[in-house]
C-alpha cells in the first residue's frame, strides 16, 4: 500500500513534486495526468512578485544540477487569485511553499495563504539564491525557531519547515523548529556550491554561489534526514537526489514519511509514473505490504 499520512492529511502515495521544479503543474499536465502525484509543492512564493536572478540560472554539473533562479514567482496574491484555482482541479494535495526577505514578508504571506484552501504550507527558510532573508533564517537554531514561532501564531493550517543543509547544525535547527510549533520538516534544500567559467575567468553565476541538487547530494541528504529523524518526533519529508524506487525506500528506512522529487524531473518528466510502478514492484519483491512497516527501521 502506497498511501501515507502527513500531519493528519492522507496522501495517495509518498511522492511530492518539490518546489521550484514543477511550476504550478500546468506544463507537466500537458504530458500526463498529474493527479498521479501524492502532492505538489508550488513554485516558491514571496509576498510580492519577483523577477528572479539575472544571468545564468541553471548549470549542469557531474551527477547534479546547479541553479540560481532567485525565487521568480508571481507573488502570493496572484497565486491565490489565478494559480491556486487551477491547481485545485489537479486532484492531488497542494502544498504552498512560502519564502521571504524579512519577518514581515513571512508573516503577511502566511496570513494570506492561511485563508486559502491549500492543504499545507511549507515555510522555506533555506533558499540559498536570494541576497536577503531566505537561507539566513535557517542557518542557526535561534533564528529558525523565532521565525517559525511567529508564523505558527498566524497559521492554522498544517505547516512544515524546509531546512537548509548549510545550517551550522541541522539537527539543532530541526529541534528548534519542532519546539516552535512546526508540524513537519522537509529536508534538505540545495547545498551552496560554485562553478567557474575558466575562459571568462569569472564565476558562472552572477551571485557567485548557487544551489546544488541532484544525484550527487543524495548520500549527504540521506544522512541528514536520518540524523534529524533520530531526534524529532514530528514527520520528516526527505529531499535530495531521489531518482528511483530504491531511493524512496532508503529515505523511508531512514525515517521519512514522504519524499519530494526535484532535479530528476528535468531529465525525466515522466519519472513519477515509472517510480510508482517501481515502488509497487519493489514492495512486492521485498514483501512490504505497507510503507509504515519500514519507516525508521535504520537506527
Amino acid at each position: 500500500m502506497l498511501e501515507t499520512t502527513l500531519c493528519g492529511i492522507p496522501f495517495k502515495n509518498p511522492l511530492i513534486a518539490a518546489s521550484g521544479v514543477f511550476g504550478f503543474g500546468a506544463e507537466y499536465g500537458e504530458l500526463y495526468d498529474v493527479s498521479i502525484w501524492g502532492g505538489l509543492c508550488t513554485k516558491g512564493l514571496t509576498l510580492q512578485p519577483k523577477s528572479g536572478n539575472s544571468g545564468y540560472r541553471i548549470y549542469e554539473t557531474a551527477s547534479g544540477v546547479m541553479n540560481s533562479i532567485g525565487l521568480q514567482n508571481p507573488g502570493v496574491e496572484a497565486f491565490v487569485n489565478t494559480e491556486l484555482p487551477r491547481m485545485k482541479k489537479l486532484n492531488t494535495r497542494i502544498i504552498a511553499n512560502l519564502g521571504g526577505h524579512s519577518t514581515d514578508d513571512y508573516l503577511l504571506g502566511i496570513e494570506k495563504l492561511d485563508r486559502t484552501d491549500v492543504d499545507m504550507i511549507e515555510l522555506n527558510i533555506s533558499c540559498p539564491n536570494v541576497k536577503s532573508g531566505g537561507m539566513a533564517f535557517g542557518l542557526q537554531a535561534k533564528s529558525a525557531g523565532e521565525i517559525v514561532g511567529l508564523c505558527r501564531e498566524r497559521c492554522h493550517k498544517p505547516f512544515m519547515v524546509k531546512l537548509s543543509p548549510n545550517a551550522e547544525n541541522i539537527v539543532d535547527v530541526a529541534l528548534a523548529c519542532e519546539n516552535a510549533g512546526a508540524d513537519a520538516l522537509s529536508l534538505v534544500n540545495t547545498f551552496q556550491a560554485m562553478a567557474i567559467d575558466v575562459k571568462k575567468r569569472k564565476p558562472v553565476f552572477e551571485n557567485t554561489y548557487a544551489g546544488l541538487s541532484g544525484a550527487a547530494i543524495k548520500p549527504l541528504a540521506l544522512r541528514m534526514v536520518h540524523a534529524v529523524c533520530q531526534k524529532v518526533s514530528i514527520p520528516v519529508v526527505g529531499i535530495g537526489g531521489i531518482r528511483t524506487a530504491e531511493d524512496v525506500i532508503e529515505f523511508m528506512m531512514a525515517g521519512a514519511t514522504a519524499v519530494q522529487i526535484g532535479a530528476a524531473l528535468f531529465s525525466n518528466p515522466l519519472l513519477p509514473i515509472q517510480m510508482i510502478d517501481g515502488l509497487q514492484q519493489l514492495m512486492e519483491q521485498e514483501k512490504i505490504s505497507d510503507l509504515s512497516e519500514i519507516r525508521g527501521i535504520i537506527k
